[in-house]
């Protein structure tokens, strides 16, 4: 079972510099879902001081694959087979919140979604979901 130390480890070492530009932390990993959270910063933020939907769905993106990983017991590259998100509102505030789970793990396909929130009101500001391909 992962915990959420190894799994930042295991981010800093198996993600790309543009992923890890956003300064995501791991909060929490298990079975049931993996938790990150990116601070807002002048670097992912347009107009008006709005995280970017670019940086949200990389975030809702890499979330999931690490719900795969707390699904798995381990880590294990997976690949983006589609990626879906849904902007419901303005992310801005202190920091992005998003919680991943896997819906349905089968031998070759992983299915999963994630919800995004602001903080510190807690505001639903984008939905993902997504199917990766688990290489034999």
């Amino acid at each position: 079972m992962l915990d959420p130390a190894t799994a930042q480890r295991l981010l800093k070492e198996n993600f790309a510099p543009w992923v890890l530009a956003l300064h995501p932390q791991v909060t929490a990993i298990g079975p049931e879902a993996a938790v990150l959270e990116i601070p807002v910063r002048p670097e992912i933020a347009r107009v008006g001081g709005i995280v970017c939907g670019q940086a949200l769905a990389t975030l809702a993106d890499t979330s999931m694959v690490l719900a795969c990983a707390g699904r798995l017991g381990v880590f294990t590259p997976v690949a983006t087979t589609n990626l879906e998100t849904r902007f419901l509102s303005v992310a801005k505030g202190s920091a992005v919140r998003c919680t991943a789970r896997v819906i349905k793990a089968g031998r070759a396909l992983i299915f999963a979604e994630a919800e995004l929130i602001r903080l510190p009101d807690a505001a639903p500001v984008a939905a993902a979901s997504a199917t990766f391909f688990l290489p034999s």
